[in-house]
């Protein structure tokens, strides 16, 4: 599928399900795998579009817990949750870097947003386009 197109993949591409998350999220080159998406939403449209919506004004929300002058354990929850929710929309570069960057915040480092908050705006971009085109 070429890069910028928000349409689900083939069928013959639905085995990346199987696949840990980096290589699912690489596997199509997509910033969302909206085969897992439909599988979460029971191929409803309207509701894949109700969550992709919710996803994008939460990351939004959460987004501004991120920089470094924050308390420790709270950014870490407000990760914790962006990984989550990534996680439930299929949006694997997102659910990566948050990982990371929670795992980093436990572990009593910094934290470095920088490689969320792009993935962020890759996801959130796509789902705007995603939304645009229905």
């Amino acid at each position: 599928m070429a890069q910028g197109t928000a349409q689900p993949l083939a069928a013959e591409d639905e085995h990346a399900a199987a696949e840990p998350a980096v290589a699912r999220e690489t596997m199509n080159g997509e910033p969302l795998d909206l085969v897992h998406l439909d599988r979460h939403t029971l191929g409803n449209r309207d509701l894949a579009r109700e969550v992709l919506g919710l996803f994008a004004r939460q990351a939004e929300q959460l987004r501004h817990r991120l920089g470094e002058e924050g308390d420790p354990a709270e950014r870490a929850r407000a990760v914790h949750t962006i990984k989550g929710s990534a996680r439930g929309i299929g949006a694997w570069k997102v659910a990566e870097a948050a990982e990371t960057m929670e795992a980093a915040l436990r572990g009593g480092k910094a934290g470095d947003a920088s490689a969320l908050n792009v993935a962020l705006d890759e996801a959130r971009d796509f789902i705007a386009m995603t939304l645009d085109a229905e």
